[in-house]
């Protein structure tokens, strides 16, 4: 399986994202620079963490335009996998391959913490190696990470299962006291109706080696390159 890694001006988390890929994994990883629409050759597309284009406007705001996201949402209309991890999640929701926004925590304080997250369904590759409602945990770090949608889109939502991840306690339980961020229904990760994009606030690349001290996030890794070998 053959990964790509977009690299805006102001990625910081997209070198951890090759560490866990190729250094790990052993998986062929390519840099792919934000003006190089070139990529009908990668199985998966991964839109890192970080500060892109300087966060300028709003967060992820411009890097939608970048002809590496265009080819991506082209990417994703084939089927081909795509996972936007925080700065990546708001650039997923800006160019439209997910619904709804990522706003300011509430709070309005940047948040860099370790937290609960309740796997909500594992019948999807990037899940399939998570039990339905296994509480892993997993690293955050963001100033904007509080997913908000209307009504009826998050109805659409729940409806559809497209919710992947949520923020809960040790136990799984899910409340407003353990939302870090003030996420509506706890969301800390979701999908399309298809399965193929993912968007998560949390960082699985960080805990994806044990000499950092966790790798609940591997899982998620694991499970694509799985799938790959059944095809």
């Amino acid at each position: 399986m053959k990964f790509g890694v977009i690299v805006f001006p102001g990625s910081n988390c997209d070198r951890d994202m090759a560490w866990v890929t190729q250094g790990l994994l052993g998986q062929p990883t390519r840099m792919v620079w934000h003006e190089d629409s070139d990529i009908g050759d990668l199985d998966v597309i991964i839109v890192p963490g970080g500060f892109s284009y300087g966060d300028y406007l709003r967060c992820g705001a411009i890097a939608r335009f970048s002809p590496a996201m265009q080819a991506t949402v082209q990417h994703a209309a084939q089927g081909k996998y795509v996972l936007g991890v925080c700065n990546g999640f708001q650039i997923l929701t800006e160019i439209g391959l997910l619904p709804g926004a990522l706003t300011r925590n509430r709070g309005l304080h940047f948040i860099c913490d370790r937290t609960p997250l309740r796997v909500e369904r594992n019948d999807l590759p990037w899940t399939r190696n998570y039990d339905a409602n296994q509480v892993i945990t997993i690293p955050i770090a963001h100033g904007e990470g509080c997913y908000f949608a209307d009504d009826d889109t998050l109805k659409s939502l729940e409806d559809n299962n497209q919710v992947i991840f949520r923020y809960s306690d040790v136990n799984g339980e899910i409340n407003d006291r353990v939302n870090p961020n003030g996420s509506r229904n706890n969301i800390a990760g979701i999908c399309n109706r298809e399965g193929n994009v993912l968007g998560m606030m949390p960082h699985p690349e960080r805990s994806a080696d044990i000499a950092i001290g966790g790798i609940d996030g591997m899982g998620l890794f694991t499970g694509l390159l799985e799938i790959a070998m059944i095809n």
